[in-house]
């Protein structure tokens, strides 16, 4: 009877439980590991910052970034076409588009290449984006994401993106540290915009974890009574 009342109240919250096992291992959690995007926070980034090295007009940059990223299916992609769409800029056509994992994106338009990602793509390209360090750290530090943005191999600028946290997500993490379960959260983010977000919502996270990884850190953390190690402190 238990089984079945607690099968139905999950249904009507919205959560499907696979079996009657699963319920009863859920009684033992102590650890919830969640993602960010989404999870946490809306789901729904807006595009915060456009920062052009000098001689690179803005709305190129934009047009250009928009232009590769109609291709993608990242939440951060839509944050970039909303914003060339309110600006009426007109999107071009991109051949080649290659989606590099836990990286970025690139492909290429007129005949140059396009590449937006992390520091980590700008790396590969062999392109430095040195000049603009210290304001991406700066953006980063307001919970920000930094995308940069490399035209026909030259680092060109940094785009930066918001998602605000959930209206529900601090009341949900009291609730469940009332009961004992301690959230952490595990993010492809860097550390800097995963510990503004972390340290707002006062949890455990680690970051830079791409997402072919993301499940062997769960599995690592399932085979330990406390996952203090190896999630990064927020203290």
């Amino acid at each position: 009877m238990a089984i079945m009342v607690g099968t139905g109240r999950g249904a009507g919250e919205g959560i499907l439980i696979s079996n009657a096992e699963a319920l009863e291992t859920l009684e033992k959690v102590n650890t919830l590991v969640v993602d960010k995007t989404g999870t946490l926070t809306e789901g729904k980034p807006k595009l915060t910052g456009l920062v052009p090295v000098e001689g690179v007009d803005e709305n190129a940059l934009l047009q250009a970034a928009a232009s590769l990223e109609k291709a993608s299916e990242h939440p951060l992609a839509a944050a970039i076409l909303a914003a060339a769409k309110e600006r009426k800029l007109e999107l071009t056509s991109i051949e080649g588009f290659e989606s590099v994992t836990g990286k970025g994106v690139k492909g290429n338009l007129n005949g140059k290449q396009v590449a937006i990602g992390n520091a980590a793509l700008m790396t590969d390209l062999k392109t430095s984006a040195e000049p603009m360090r210290m304001k991406a750290e700066a953006l980063q530090t307001e919970g920000q994401t930094v995308m940069y943005i490399a035209l026909d191999g030259k680092f060109s600028g940094l785009i930066a993106v918001a998602d605000a946290v959930k209206s529900t997500t601090a009341e949900a993490i009291e609730q469940l540290e009332k009961e004992g379960i301690k959230v952490v959260m595990v993010t492809g983010d860097n550390r800097t915009t995963a510990e503004a977000v972390a340290r707002k919502l006062g949890i455990a996270f680690e970051a830079d974890v791409l997402p072919d990884k993301k499940k062997q850190k769960l599995s690592r953390s399932c085979k330990t009574e406390e996952p203090s190690s190896p999630w990064l402190a927020t203290e």
